[in-house]
């Protein structure tokens, strides 16, 4: 099997798993409590204009019709139309995505490398006094939770020491990045997570590549260190890092509603509150369906980085 047949299998199998999930966040949204006409017309409408109302927006019509239509129009680019803003759903949150998107890539660039700093040190000194104090430091970041955190820091470095903003509203008229200052403390606590649980992954992924025969064969015929583990070391480290950053990228998107609601950010929490709030499906399910095609695309990539990283498993495709 070459390279590139296991590509095209593995974007076969993506194509496949998009199908599934977007069967499932339709069906979901099917079986959701409320109904929508009933929302949007409220407490006071008749059975009759509920009714209408369904048939107008072809709720009356069996679901997997709908869905087979809604999928094929959302292969090419169409996520149908919000039920109470009657905006095309790709307008109303490409937006927000992009500025949720920007949040999730600045986090990951700070955690990624802090990441692979601090859990290298630490997996290649098990016990030593730098493992334990950033092991400990690791485990409390990851025991409190995000809100908490996003809250510490705004309290901090907004209330009582001004030096940044706790509101990462942009300017009127523009956009979040005109304001760089207002992203720092989102990004800082949606990172601080992500940094304490991949450093743990990513010492535990250094000791066990410590410790294999080649490794070990390679100090004993006195490379220097820095060959050692460029030679030897990383190649074992990466492809199980690089599955654990995938899903890294992808908590982050789930992550950041919580930071989004603390500190006013424009991303898609917003979007998703009101569209559950109205029971707005055609919102829901689109922005699932962006957030699957993420998750996706990343754990994917993860797969073809694995590949190439490993001589193992690449030769054997060959």
């Amino acid at each position: 099997m070459t390279v590139a047949l296991f590509v095209a299998r593995r974007l076969l199998a993506a194509c496949a798993l998009f199908l599934a999930v977007s069967f499932l966040l339709f069906a979901g949204s099917e079986v959701l409590p409320g109904d929508a006409a009933a929302a949007s017309l409220g407490t006071n409408a008749t059975p009759d204009q509920v009714e209408a109302l369904r048939a107008e927006w072809g709720l009356d019509r069996p679901w997997a019709l709908r869905w087979a239509e809604w999928l094929l129009a959302a292969v090419q680019g169409d996520l149908g139309t919000s039920m109470f803003s009657r905006q095309p759903v790709t307008d109303l949150v490409s937006e927000p995505f992009m500025e949720t998107a920007l949040l999730v890539l600045l986090a990951a660039a700070v955690a990624v490398p802090l990441a692979l700093v601090l859990g290298t040190l630490s997996g290649l000194r098990p016990g030593s006094r730098t493992d334990r104090m950033l092991s400990g430091t690791s485990v409390t970041l990851v025991s409190i939770p995000q809100f908490v955190t996003a809250s510490l820091l705004a309290l901090v470095f907004s209330s009582m020491l001004g030096l940044l903003p706790a509101v990462a509203m942009p300017p009127i008229g523009g956009r979040v990045w005109d304001r760089p200052e207002a992203l720092v403390l989102p990004v800082a606590a949606l990172s601080a997570f992500a940094v304490a649980w991949a450093a743990r992954l990513v010492r535990s992924t250094v000791m066990d590549a410590n410790s294999l025969p080649s490794v070990e064969a390679a100090r004993l015929a006195g490379l220097p260190e820095g060959i050692v583990l460029r030679r030897h070391l990383l190649p074992a480290v990466v492809p199980p890092c690089a599955h654990a950053f995938a899903w890294l990228i992808s908590g982050l998107f789930g992550g950041t509603a919580v930071v989004e609601q603390v500190f006013s950010y424009p991303g898609l929490s917003g979007v998703l509150v009101g569209a559950v709030r109205q029971h707005d499906t055609p919102v829901l399910e689109g922005v699932g369906l962006l957030l699957a095609c993420v998750i996706i695309l990343a754990l994917a990539t993860a797969d073809v980085i694995a590949l190439l990283a490993t001589p193992r498993l690449r030769t054997a495709a060959v």
